[in-house]
């Protein structure tokens, strides 16, 4: 079976909002990334001050995330509403060293599962089974 998506890979710079070791307000940008090979994963790059952390995480909870509490283990989603009336998504990256809780605009992160749904429609995931096992075997 030969897997041909609908559009290119999917990349989106969002602006992430917490709060520091101070409880002061910070941002930092994240890239979330899209892949039509790998339909069901979205990767994210945390560009912390001095390091990238990257994730990956399920397109499927991101999308549930915009409008129920979702996640279990390491990923964690849960919508919101900021000080302006603002819909947000919460996020939580669990990991040994510890957690970073995380607010993002749910207008941003629509925006961006929007146009990794132009690439695979919702549904219609699948794996190229040929390629994956001549990568593997390669």
């Amino acid at each position: 079976m030969t897997y041909r998506p609908l559009a290119s890979a999917v990349t989106a710079d969002i602006a992430l909002h917490c709060d520091d070791e101070q409880g002061r307000p910070m941002a930092f940008m994240a890239t979330f990334a899209y892949e039509p090979l790998d339909p069901w994963a979205v990767q994210v790059t945390l560009h912390l001050p001095g390091v990238d952390v990257p994730w990956v995480v399920a397109r499927s909870l991101l999308v549930r995330g915009l409008g129920e509490p979702v996640g279990e283990g390491t990923v964690r989603l849960r919508p919101g509403v900021d000080e302006e009336g603002r819909a947000l998504v919460h996020i939580v990256f669990h990991a040994r060293e510890g957690r970073l809780r995380v607010d993002v605009r749910a207008a941003e992160l629509l925006a961006f599962l929007g146009r990794t749904w132009l690439a695979v429609r919702p549904g219609e995931e699948s794996a190229d089974v040929d390629r994956f096992l001549a990568d593997v075997l390669r």
